[in-house]
Protein backbone atom coordinates (compact mmCIF):
# COMPACT_ATOMS: atom_id res chain seq x y z
CA UNK A 1 0.00 0.00 0.00
CA UNK A 2 1.35 3.16 -1.07
CA UNK A 3 1.90 6.08 1.64
CA UNK A 4 -0.17 8.65 1.45
CA UNK A 5 0.93 12.06 0.87
CA UNK A 6 0.84 14.69 3.44
CA UNK A 7 0.32 18.22 1.35
CA UNK A 8 0.93 21.50 3.25
CA UNK A 9 -1.61 23.92 4.09
CA UNK A 10 0.17 26.39 1.08
CA UNK A 11 2.44 26.46 -1.71
CA UNK A 12 6.04 26.55 -1.61
CA UNK A 13 6.67 29.68 -3.55
CA UNK A 14 3.96 32.12 -2.74
CA UNK A 15 1.76 30.92 -0.04
CA UNK A 16 -0.99 30.45 -1.94
CA UNK A 17 -3.96 28.27 0.33
CA UNK A 18 -4.75 24.85 -0.51
CA UNK A 19 -7.61 23.40 -0.17
CA UNK A 20 -7.68 19.82 2.27
CA UNK A 21 -10.44 16.77 2.37
CA UNK A 22 -13.66 17.94 4.01
CA UNK A 23 -12.60 22.08 4.18
CA UNK A 24 -15.80 23.79 4.68
CA UNK A 25 -16.06 27.06 2.51
CA UNK A 26 -13.87 26.37 -0.17
CA UNK A 27 -14.54 29.16 -2.22
CA UNK A 28 -12.98 31.27 -0.02
CA UNK A 29 -10.30 29.80 -0.77
CA UNK A 30 -10.07 28.67 -4.80
CA UNK A 31 -11.22 32.44 -4.97
CA UNK A 32 -8.32 34.22 -3.06
CA UNK A 33 -5.14 31.76 -4.45
CA UNK A 34 -7.07 32.64 -8.33
CA UNK A 35 -7.18 36.36 -7.29
CA UNK A 36 -3.25 35.59 -6.10
CA UNK A 37 -2.21 34.50 -9.06
CA UNK A 38 -4.16 36.78 -11.28
CA UNK A 39 -2.13 39.64 -9.38
CA UNK A 40 1.54 37.92 -9.32
CA UNK A 41 0.84 36.35 -12.68
CA UNK A 42 2.90 38.97 -14.60
CA UNK A 43 2.74 41.91 -11.25
CA UNK A 44 2.81 45.00 -11.79
CA UNK A 45 3.26 47.48 -8.58
CA UNK A 46 1.04 50.88 -8.34
CA UNK A 47 3.42 51.98 -6.42
CA UNK A 48 6.06 51.61 -3.48
CA UNK A 49 5.11 52.87 0.11
CA UNK A 50 5.42 52.46 3.79
CA UNK A 51 2.25 52.57 4.96
CA UNK A 52 -1.36 51.53 3.41
CA UNK A 53 -3.33 53.90 0.76
CA UNK A 54 -6.20 54.90 2.14
CA UNK A 55 -8.55 54.16 -1.41
CA UNK A 56 -6.73 51.21 -3.03
CA UNK A 57 -8.31 49.61 -5.87
CA UNK A 58 -9.07 46.21 -5.54
CA UNK A 59 -6.22 43.93 -7.17
CA UNK A 60 -3.81 46.80 -6.94
CA UNK A 61 -0.14 46.01 -5.63
CA UNK A 62 2.31 47.56 -3.64
CA UNK A 63 5.93 47.16 -2.63
CA UNK A 64 6.21 47.39 1.17
CA UNK A 65 9.67 49.80 1.30
CA UNK A 66 11.58 50.23 4.42
CA UNK A 67 10.52 51.82 7.93
CA UNK A 68 6.80 50.16 6.76
CA UNK A 69 4.33 51.21 9.57
CA UNK A 70 0.33 50.47 10.12
CA UNK A 71 -0.76 47.36 8.65
CA UNK A 72 2.26 46.90 6.80
CA UNK A 73 4.52 46.96 9.55
CA UNK A 74 7.31 44.45 9.69
CA UNK A 75 6.05 43.32 5.91
CA UNK A 76 9.37 45.55 4.22
CA UNK A 77 9.62 44.07 0.64
CA UNK A 78 6.50 42.05 0.69
CA UNK A 79 4.02 42.53 -1.95
CA UNK A 80 0.73 43.87 -0.60
CA UNK A 81 -2.10 42.89 -3.10
CA UNK A 82 -5.62 44.21 -2.18
CA UNK A 83 -8.03 41.19 -2.71
CA UNK A 84 -11.66 41.44 -1.22
CA UNK A 85 -11.12 44.39 1.45
CA UNK A 86 -8.30 43.30 2.92
CA UNK A 87 -4.27 43.21 2.79
CA UNK A 88 -2.99 39.88 0.87
CA UNK A 89 0.99 39.84 1.63
CA UNK A 90 3.50 38.06 -0.61
CA UNK A 91 7.19 37.48 0.15
CA UNK A 92 8.83 37.75 -2.57
CA UNK A 93 11.21 35.07 -3.76
CA UNK A 94 14.75 35.43 -5.57
CA UNK A 95 14.44 36.14 -9.20
CA UNK A 96 11.30 37.50 -8.55
CA UNK A 97 10.13 40.56 -11.52
CA UNK A 98 7.81 43.00 -11.26
CA UNK A 99 7.16 46.49 -13.46
CA UNK A 100 7.03 49.12 -11.53
CA UNK A 101 4.08 50.94 -12.78
CA UNK A 102 5.45 54.68 -11.58
CA UNK A 103 8.96 54.54 -13.27
CA UNK A 104 8.13 51.42 -16.03
CA UNK A 105 11.33 49.92 -14.61
CA UNK A 106 11.62 46.21 -14.18
CA UNK A 107 12.42 45.13 -10.53
CA UNK A 108 14.41 41.99 -9.75
CA UNK A 109 14.13 40.86 -6.62
CA UNK A 110 17.46 39.24 -4.65
CA UNK A 111 17.72 39.96 -1.03
CA UNK A 112 15.95 43.51 -1.12
CA UNK A 113 14.30 44.92 -4.90
CA UNK A 114 16.38 46.28 -7.49
CA UNK A 115 16.25 48.37 -11.06
CA UNK A 116 19.02 48.34 -13.10
CA UNK A 117 20.89 51.70 -13.07
CA UNK A 118 21.01 53.53 -16.92
CA UNK A 119 24.60 53.71 -17.38
CA UNK A 120 26.13 57.38 -17.90
CA UNK A 121 26.36 58.97 -21.84
CA UNK A 122 30.12 58.75 -22.92
CA UNK A 123 32.14 61.80 -22.83
CA UNK A 124 35.45 63.20 -23.39
CA UNK A 125 38.58 60.72 -23.63
CA UNK A 126 41.22 60.85 -26.03
CA UNK A 127 39.64 59.31 -29.08
CA UNK A 128 36.01 59.60 -30.06
CA UNK A 129 34.14 57.20 -32.05
CA UNK A 130 30.95 58.75 -33.17
CA UNK A 131 29.77 55.52 -33.88
CA UNK A 132 30.39 53.60 -30.93
CA UNK A 133 29.03 56.46 -28.71
CA UNK A 134 25.90 56.69 -31.15
CA UNK A 135 25.46 52.44 -30.76
CA UNK A 136 25.87 52.97 -26.90
CA UNK A 137 23.07 55.67 -26.82
CA UNK A 138 20.72 53.56 -29.00
CA UNK A 139 21.43 50.41 -26.70
CA UNK A 140 20.61 52.22 -24.06
CA UNK A 141 17.49 53.68 -25.99
CA UNK A 142 16.26 50.10 -26.32
CA UNK A 143 17.26 48.94 -23.13
CA UNK A 144 15.02 52.30 -21.47
CA UNK A 145 12.38 51.03 -24.40
CA UNK A 146 11.61 47.70 -23.26
CA UNK A 147 11.34 48.71 -19.47
CA UNK A 148 15.03 47.29 -18.34
CA UNK A 149 15.74 51.25 -17.55
CA UNK A 150 13.70 53.69 -16.24
CA UNK A 151 12.04 56.45 -18.61
CA UNK A 152 13.87 59.71 -18.66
Amino acid sequence: MATPFNFPSTTARLNLPLLFAGQAQKEFFVNQSLELIDALMQPVITASLAAPPADPAPGSIYRITATANGEWAGKEDDLAVRIGGAWNYVTPYAGMTAVDAQSGAILCFDSGWQAPHEPPQATGGSVIDTEARQMLTELVDALRTAGIFASS
